[in-house]
């Protein structure tokens, strides 16, 4: 039986914490767009729905940030083989 590869790991502390800062940014700046966007005069019902809004918005936006460092991983290490 062939032995299989070891793999590089996806996720490192540093990463993790660059994630967690872009994340909070995204989020910030989605909740200071969409405030403006609430259909509501009330500050409490302002607050909720624009943050519920930025928090789905920046679950999307983590995704797609992983998702965007697997395939750059992926084409890095094909290139890699190629040389």
């Amino acid at each position: 039986m062939a032995q299989s590869q070891p793999q590089e790991k996806l996720a490192s502390p540093t990463t993790v914490i660059v994630d967690i800062i872009l994340v909070a940014a995204f989020f910030v700046f989605m909740f200071t767009v969409l405030r403006s966007h609430v259909p509501s005069n009330d500050p409490k019902m302002i607050l909720i729905w624009g943050a519920y809004t930025s928090a789905c918005m920046s679950g999307v936006f983590w995704l797609a940030l992983w998702m965007f460092r697997v395939v750059f991983r992926a084409h890095r290490a094909r290139n890699a083989r190629e040389k």
